[in-house]
């Protein structure tokens, strides 16, 4: 037994010495290990695989892997033991990795076995292995471009090898996946492509006046084949090839009459295409040549402009508009096509011959000859504009201006001298103005042997000066003519002219001064610059005499933009002519090796004028009344105009805001009414005219006072049908002057009244006022003392009390001065007959009224009367020696009367009727109405006694 118990104890102590040497190696491991793992997935594939050995292997615990410690801070991966005894495990992730946060991961990892026992003790560590482990990427994103959109600009007619470049990102971490492979242009038929880098070319060539601008949309590929979020827009302008021009020029400027003056270039500006600019010329010129006489000048008379410029008296119209006073250019051709002014037509068959008595036969030295003339490549035969020569008998020619071969003479041959030697005779001027078919402005001012030439107001001297003998003494008078020459000898007319003229005139005695030139010759119209202090040096500005045309020069670009943006076109007229003015500018550019580098084109648009708001020019006052006999036969006469009143007017539509109120709001709303303003302006002509038989100047006459005319530098001529006054004045200074015009007649027996009509006008016809009529009636009184007793004048009785029905028509009876004598003993007589009749006459007129009120209503179908009788002033008086007898007496005088009567009647129906019958009611209607009231105003004399 104790022999067991030693083999017992002695195997125990064994098996503790076996058992301490169990667990004597360290786990193995490789000392690095590369990984790679998917982003979005938690599995490692290691090179080489995680393998722990151990040599105490196959020992039990001792010989086994229990796992695997990772070293690191936030190391998302774990290590897992798929198999203790064979020691393999994985590395997998903790949470999905993101491989755009971090691409790759290194840490340290170890290996511990199981130790001795279950409890894990005396366990061994292998050493530390080092892993890396990269993050494969996964094609999660889409390309995104830089830009939202790009816009760029090109030049027409090139080909670019790359006009801009489009550039997308990816997000992705992979080389593959965050490359941009390839990009396209999704737009169908442009002239685009792109390549592989984002770079954009045209194919063809661009053409401005085809496209404009293109507007592409482009995408992006990443090398997965993923296409990008957004496509993006690309814009592309075409640019017209760069060529210097002005820019900002707007071709149509509109001009509204009375303005002032208007900007023509207020956004202009110069291209040069990046030029190097040295110095720069342009000149801006205003075509005004369609224009009236050559642009827009006031179309009074030339009479009337000499007069407003300040010349002298003296001057004589050789072409004045047709009228009574002046008939000689009736029936020649004129050009009413040019507001109103005063051209004559010449076409090589028409001349005129001048009274006699409007120019002196002999001019006295000095004297100025000056026409407007147009005139174009002629024949090689003189041409006359004027020529006074011999009436009979002979052809010489006195005096006389002509074209000949683009040339203007004047030939001029001196009366008869006791010396006969040569003298100047003929003066010549060859001017290329003469045949450009354009208007242009002559004055000659001769002062005998010295002939001075203005065109245009420029100065001109003759280059060819020829003399000949003074003219034989002749007792034959001379015919001074207009577009041809009268041949004496043989009665004709000879060496025609062609083309048109206006304003031609002769003064004699005083040269035409250089100022008075120069106002007749300025244009109302024309351009103007007014230029800011900073750039008045820096540019040079010259205009020409008629501000038709200015040039500038400057240096600086900048300045001269500036100024050509302060050039403003301006018509100084109240009422300009409407039409177009073609404008042009042309432009010179210098670099810097002085000479011309670009070319500037020129630049050209037109200014309309508007038409005007015509005036409307309206005469008022009294238009009848009647006057005693003796103011007729006075010295003073009647005047014809006492309240004349001379109005002008404009009617223009102009918008109101009108408010309309609505709950919490105002909701203004525009509107369009149409206003009339009264204006002020001049007038050139006032004509009164009898209406009827024409003045006898053996007893009736038109008078004015000739000093209080020449006050106002006015001109009066009058005539058997009238008075004509004429000049360029106010209004006002015409109302003062027609006041004063008187009618006289010294043989009043057989007059009972007259007819007068006024009309004025303004710009020599362009615009006319209404025709104001004024009737007078002459008012015949009796003296007592020529007849023995009253019923002797009982005709001039009967022909007052007509005369006085007049005045309840509504026309005013102003002074009758009515000289009426009635004898005293039948006082008692009139006054009684006189308050009888008025009592039955009150009662009449209510009954006509109300007659008269039924009648109507039934004609207007129940229209109420716009207007009733006023009575209130109704004044009447009654010759109380009337008898029945003598309103119905003998057929001899009876005729005449009864005509008298019945246009008296008719007068009074007429007048009657005038508030209740319209203007526009026909002919028949009226006299049917005026037959109605005829039968109910009829006197009722079957309750008088006599």
């Amino acid at each position: 037994m104790r022999i067991r118990g030693a083999v017992g104890l002695l195997l125990g102590l064994l098996c503790a010495v076996e058992a301490a040497k169990v667990n004597k190696h360290k786990p193995w491991i490789e000392t690095t290990y590369h990984g790679i793992v998917t982003e979005n997935d938690d599995k490692v594939l290691l090179d080489p695989p995680l393998i722990a050995l151990d040599k105490d292997a196959p020992l039990r615990y001792a010989g086994e892997i229990c796992g695997f410690r990772i070293h690191g801070q936030n190391v998302p991966f774990e290590a897992v033991v798929l198999d203790k005894s064979t020691g393999e495990g994985v590395i997998r992730a903790k949470d999905k990795l993101d491989c755009e946060l971090q691409k790759e991961h290194t840490f340290t990892i170890q290996a511990y076995d199981c130790g001795e026992g279950p409890e894990g003790d005396n366990m061994k560590k292998s050493h530390k292995a080092t892993v890396h482990i990269r993050v494969n990427d996964v094609n999660e994103y889409s390309p995104v471009f830089k830009e939202k959109s790009y816009k760029t600009t090109v030049i027409e007619g090139k080909k670019y090898d790359s006009i801009l470049k489009v550039e997308a990102v990816d997000a992705d971490c992979s080389f593959q996946f965050s490359q941009i492979c390839s990009y396209e242009i999704v737009t169908p038929d442009v002239p685009f492509s792109i390549d592989k880098d984002g770079n954009i070319k045209n194919t063809e060539k661009l053409n401005y006046s085809k496209d404009r601008m293109y507007k592409l949309t482009v995408t992006a590929y990443d090398c997965g084949k993923n296409r990008a979020s957004e496509d993006v827009l690309v814009k592309i302008n075409i640019k017209p090839t760069c060529k210097p021009s002005w820019q900002g020029f707007n071709k149509r400027i509109e001009y509204e009459p009375g303005t002032g003056s208007l900007a023509l270039f207020p956004s202009m500006h110069l291209e040069t295409c990046e030029e190097p600019i040295t110095s720069i010329q342009a000149s801006i010129m205003l075509e005004t040549n369609h224009i009236g006489k050559g642009c827009d000048r006031d179309t009074y008379s030339e009479k009337s402009l000499h007069k407003l410029c300040g010349a002298s008296t003296g001057t004589v119209e050789l072409l004045p508009a047709p009228s009574t006073s002046a008939n000689w250019t009736v029936g020649l051709p004129t050009d009413n096509g040019h507001d109103s002014d005063q051209v004559f037509e010449f076409n090589g068959t028409q001349a005129i011959k001048v009274p006699e008595g409007v120019v002196s036969t002999t001019l006295k030295e000095p004297f100025t000859i000056s026409v407007w003339m147009r005139h174009g490549p002629g024949s090689r035969e003189k041409e006359t504009i004027l020529c006074n020569s011999d009436k009979t008998e002979m052809n010489r020619h006195h005096y006389s201006l002509y074209v000949h071969n683009c040339r203007l003479v004047l030939l001029l041959r001196q009366e008869p001298t006791e010396s006969e030697n040569y003298k100047p005779a003929e003066f010549h001027w060859k001017l290329d103005q003469v045949c450009d078919k354009e208007w242009h402005h002559y004055v000659l001012n001769i002062e005998f042997p010295a002939v001075t030439l203005f065109v245009d107001g420029a100065t001109f001297e003759p280059f060819l000066v020829t003399e000949d003998y003074p003219l034989h003494a002749s007792k034959i008078e001379t015919q001074l003519t207009i577009g041809a020459c009268w041949q004496g000898g043989s009665a004709r007319m000879t060496q025609y002219f062609r083309g048109n003229l206006a304003g031609l005139m002769i003064r004699s005695g005083k040269l035409e001064n250089k100022k008075v030139i120069d106002c007749l010759y300025t244009c109302k119209e024309g351009l103007d610059v007014q230029l800011p202090e900073e750039v008045a040096s820096a540019v040079k500005v010259e205009f020409n005499p008629n501000q038709s045309s200015l040039s500038l020069e400057g240096d600086d670009i900048e300045s001269f933009e500036k100024v050509m943006q302060h050039i403003s076109y301006l018509n100084s007229r109240q009422f300009p002519t409407p039409g177009i003015r073609h404008l042009r500018v042309t432009t010179t550019v210098k670099c810097f090796n002085e000479e011309t580098c670009i070319s500037v084109p020129d630049s050209e648009g037109y200014v309309m004028v508007l038409q005007p708001e015509e005036p409307k020019i309206s005469l008022s006052g009294i238009d009848h009344f009647a006057r005693g006999a003796a103011e007729f036969e006075s010295t003073e006469g009647v005047t014809l105009f006492p309240e004349l009143r001379i109005v002008s007017t404009i009617t223009r539509e102009v918008e109101v805001e009108a408010e309309t109120e609505t709950e919490g709001e105002d909701d203004p709303t525009v509107q369009e009414t149409v206003v009339s303003e009264e204006i002020m302006h001049n007038l050139d002509t006032c004509e009164v005219t009898v209406v009827g038989d024409d003045l006898n100047g053996d007893h009736e006459s038109l008078e004015v006072d000739l000093a209080q005319i020449q006050q106002r530098t006015l001109e009066m001529s009058s005539s058997n049908v009238g008075m004509v006054i004429k000049g360029v004045n106010t209004m006002a200074n015409y109302e003062q002057v027609l006041h004063l015009i008187r009618y006289r007649n010294w043989h009043t027996e057989a007059l009972f009244d007259r007819k007068f009509k006024l009309v004025c006008s303004e710009l020599n016809g362009r615009y006319i006022s209404n025709e104001f009529k004024v009737e007078v009636n002459v008012i015949h009184t009796a003296n007592p003392m020529d007849h023995a007793n009253n019923a002797m004048v009982q005709p001039q009785f009967i022909n007052q009390v007509q005369h006085a029905s007049v005045d309840l028509s509504g026309h005013n009876l102003v002074n009758t001065h009515q000289a009426s004598v009635v004898p005293s003993a039948a006082t008692i007589v009139i006054v009684v007959c006189v308050s009888f009749l008025v009592f039955m006459i009150i009662l009449g007129v209510f009954r006509i009224r109300a007659a008269h009120q039924s009648t109507m209503r039934d004609q207007e179908n129940g229209k109420e009367n716009e207007m009733d009788w006023d009575d209130s002033a109704l004044t009447i008086t009654v010759n109380p020696m009337e008898t029945y007898e003598d309103q119905h007496s003998s057929e001899e005088e009876g005729d005449e009367e009864e005509e008298e009567s019945e246009d008296g009647e008719e007068e009074d129906d007429i007048t009657s009727a005038e508030s209740d019958s319209s203007e526009d009611e026909g002919g028949e209607q009226e006299d049917q109405q005026g037959s109605s009231r005829q039968q109910q105003l009829e006197w009722d004399d079957s309750t008088l006694n006599y």
